[in-house]
Order: structure tokens, then sequence, then C-alpha cells
């Protein structure tokens, strides 16, 4: 599977529950939209997905990638400490400059 750098980036620091690398990918001013809520900036981004890796240690394999314009739609299998886990998941990826501007995770 091709993928852009930064969403096999993401993938990787994601599977090594890397918050810190993981919020690198992202701009200062990105926004990810996941479980109702939104996280603003790279700092809160980095505490959300913290706190996720410590609460759910869910790991990403990729299993679909589509581009449409400049969003990448990766679609992975997504399983963790969480209820019903496996499950697959869609992350709609908005990169500029290769940097994430946007991250919104669907089902």
């Amino acid at each position: 599977m091709n993928l852009p750098k930064v969403v096999s980036d993401l993938i990787k620091a994601q599977n090594e529950f890397d918050a810190v690398a993981f919020a690198q990918l992202f701009s200062e001013s990105a926004v990810v939209f996941d479980e109702g809520k939104t996280h603003q900036g790279r700092l809160e981004i980095e505490r959300w997905i913290d706190h996720s890796n410590k609460n759910y240690q869910s790991v990403m394999k990729p299993l679909e990638h589509t581009e449409v314009g400049t969003t990448s739609i990766l679609t992975a299998e997504c399983s963790g400490t969480f209820p019903g886990s496996p499950i697959t998941l869609k992350f709609h990826i908005d990169i500029v400059d290769g940097q994430i501007q946007q991250l919104k995770v669907t089902e």
C-alpha cells in the first residue's frame, strides 16, 4: 500500500504509543475530531492521544487508502483494550505541506 509519508509516520507513532511523535505530525493549528470531541492544536492533540494510548492501547493495521484532493482516507483495523475490539475505522486526514491539518475519525 502506497501511503503518504505523514500517514505512514502516523501509523508508526500510534503503534509505538509515541504521543510526542504522533502530535509532531500535526500543524500547530490542527484539529482532530474523534468520539464526538474536538481537539485543537498540537499540545491538545498530544494530550488526547496520550490519554487514548493509556486507556485503550490501540494499534492500527492499514486496510485501504484512497486520496481525494488533499484528503487521505485511511481505512484501518484498530484493536486494543476497548469494548468491541477490533473495529474498522476511517481516518480522514487533510494534509498541507506534509503536515496534518485535520483528522476526523469515523466508523
